[in-house]
C-alpha cells in the first residue's frame, strides 16, 4: 500500500537536500516532482494541484529554524497536508438508535457483502452489541447465500425472505425483527449499482428514505483510483452518505482514492478493508496513513492490533511457565497463532519505521511462512512438546518424516525455540527486577 508513492515523494524531498533555506526556486522544482508523484498515484490533476498550492503557501510562510533543515521542514508540511486532505482525524460511525441502522451501498464487485459481514463482526466483538444482517441484494443470485455463509462463520444471524424481490420490504421486516428480538444494530447489504442506472439509483434512494439509516456507508474498490472518486461523488449527490469504505487496500492500489475522496466529496473515509479475512477491517486514521506514505511506519496501529489479539489469561500462564522453565513448544505454537491473527506479516512489518521499504520486493505468505514450523510441532508427541530436550537423533528423524520436512529444518526450529524462550525469560526477569527496584525506592 502506497509503496510507489512513498518512493516518489522521497525522491522529491531530496531536491532540497543541502539547501540552506526554502526559496521560490527550489520549492518550485520540489513541488513539480511531488505533483508528478501524486498524478502517478492516480490522484486527479485538480486535487494534486490544490495540494501542491497549499504546501507552497505553508512552506513559504514558514520561518525555518536553524536547527531544522528545509528538507525536514518540507516532509513535515507534506505530512500535515496529506493528513488534512484525507480528513485530519478518524471518524466513528453512528449506530445509536433502537436499533441503529447501517445502510451499505456501492458498485458491483466493490466488496459490499464481505464488508457488511466484517462490520458486523467488528461491532459485535469490539462494542459487544447484538447485530443482525439483512440480505437486501435481490439482484445478484449468489449474494444472499454469500451473506448467509459469512454470517454463519462469524456467528451473526442473517435476515432473508425467500422469493421476495422488494428490498424495502425485506429491510423493514428485518428492522421489525431486530426491535422485537432486542438487536442493537441492523446492517443492510444492498445490491451493487451504477450511478448511470437511473432505476437502481431511484431504488437505493427510496430504500434510504424508507429505513432512515443512522449511518449510510458507500463502499469503494480502492484499486479503481480516480474512477472510485468520481463514482463516490455521483452517489453522494443522490444519497448524501455519511462515510466511505475503501476495500481491497491490500491489492495493487496506488493510493489515489484514499488521497482524493475526502477532498472531492467532503465525506470522510471511515474504514479500510485489507483482505478477505473477517478481521481485516481497520478504522481509517488519516495521520497514521500519512505516516505510512512518508515511510514513518505506524507503530500505534501495530500496538492496537497486538492488543486486540492479546489474551490476558494466556499471557499470565505464559509468564508462570517461563518463570518455572515450563514454556514448551505447544506454548510457542499458540504464540504463532496469535501473531497470525494480527494480519499479513508484510503489512505488520510495514508499520515498523524503515521495514516497509526493506521488504518492498519480498513476498510473504502468512500460511507459507509458518506452515513448516506448525507441521513440525504437530508431528511431535505431547511429551516432546513439553520437554524438547528429550528430542534425540531418532526422534528428530521421525518428526521430520512426519511433518514432510528434513532434520535440518527440525534442528533450526529447536534452535529458534530455545533462543525465543531465553529472550522471553530475560525480558520477564528484567521486568521483575525493575519492579523490585521500584518497590525498594
Amino acid at each position: 500500500m502506497f509503496e510507489n508513492l512513498q518512493e516518489r515523494l522521497e525522491r522529491s524531498f531530496k531536491i532540497l537536500k543541502g539547501e540552506g533555506k526554502i526559496t521560490e526556486i527550489n520549492i518550485a522544482e520540489t513541488l513539480k516532482d511531488i505533483r508528478r508523484a501524486l498524478l502517478d498515484a492516480d490522484v486527479s490533476y485538480r486535487v494534486a494541484k490544490d495540494f501542491c498550492d497549499k504546501v507552497k503557501v505553508t512552506a513559504m510562510g514558514q520561518n525555518v529554524l536553524t536547527a531544522v533543515k528545509p528538507q525536514q521542514m518540507m516532509v513535515k508540511i507534506v505530512h500535515d497536508e496529506l493528513a488534512s486532505f484525507m480528513g485530519s482525524s478518524s471518524q466513528d460511525i453512528s449506530i445509536k438508535g433502537n436499533p441503529g441502522i447501517v445502510l451499505v451501498a456501492g458498485l458491483n464487485g466493490s466488496g459490499k457483502t464481505t464488508f457488511s459481514a466484517k462490520l458486523a463482526a467488528n461491532i459485535r466483538s469490539k462494542r459487544g452489541m447484538k447485530v443482525l444482517l439483512a440480505a437486501c441484494d435481490t439482484f445478484r443470485p449468489a449474494a444472499i447465500e454469500q451473506l448467509k455463509v459469512l454470517g454463519e462463520g462469524i456467528g451473526v444471524p442473517v435476515y432473508t425472505e425467500d422469493g421476495v424481490k422488494d428490498p424495502i420490504s425485506i429491510a423493514r421486516n428485518a428492522i421489525a425483527r431486530a426491535k422485537a428480538e432486542g438487536y442493537s444494530v441492523v446492517i443492510i447489504d444492498t445490491a451493487g449499482r451504477l450511478a448511470v442506472d437511473q432505476e437502481l439509483m431511484d431504488e437505493i434512494s427510496a430504500l434510504h428514505d424508507a429505513v432512515r439509516p443512522t449511518e449510510s456507508l458507500f463502499v469503494v474498490d480502492a484499486m479503481t483510483g480516480q474512477d472510485a472518486v468520481e463514482t463516490a461523488k455521483a452517489f453522494n449527490e443522490r444519497l448524501d452518505f455519511d462515510g466511505v469504505v475503501l476495500t481491497k487496500m491490500d491489492g495493487d492500489t496506488r493510493g489515489g482514492a484514499a488521497l482524493s475522496i475526502k477532498y472531492v466529496t467532503g465525506k470522510p473515509i471511515k474504514f479500510v478493508s485489507t483482505g478477505e479475512k473477517m478481521e481485516a477491517l481497520d478504522v481509517f486514521h488519516p495521520e497514521r496513513i500519512a505516516d505510512r506514505i512518508l515511510g514513518m511506519g505506524d507503530v500505534v496501529s501495530l500496538v492496537e492490533k497486538a492488543q486486540e489479539q492479546f489474551d490476558e489469561k494466556q499471557a499470565r500462564e505464559t509468564r508462570k511457565k517461563l518463570a518455572k522453565d515450563k514454556f514448551g513448544l505447544m506454548d510457542f505454537y499458540n504464540q504463532i497463532q496469535q501473531v497470525k491473527k494480527m494480519g499479513n506479516i508484510k503489512d505488520l512489518a510495514g508499520m515498523i519505521p524503515g521495514m516497509g521499504k526493506a521488504l518492498k520486493d519480498v513476498d510473504i505468505d502468512n500460511d507459507a511462512a509458518f506452515k513448516g514450523i506448525e507441521a513440525i510441532i504437530m508431528s511431535m508427541t505431547p511429551q516432546e512438546r513439553d520437554n524438547p530436550e528429550i528430542i534425540n537423533g531418532s526422534r528428530r528423524k521421525r518428526i521430520a518424516d512426519g511433518s514432510g520436512t528434513n532434520i535440518a529444518e527440525v534442528n533450526k526450529l529447536l534452535k529458534q525455540f530455545e533462543a525465543t524462550r531465553k529472550l522471553m525469560k530475560t525480558a520477564l526477569t528484567g521486568n521483575l527486577a525493575q519492579r523490585m527496584r521500584g518497590m525498594r525506592r
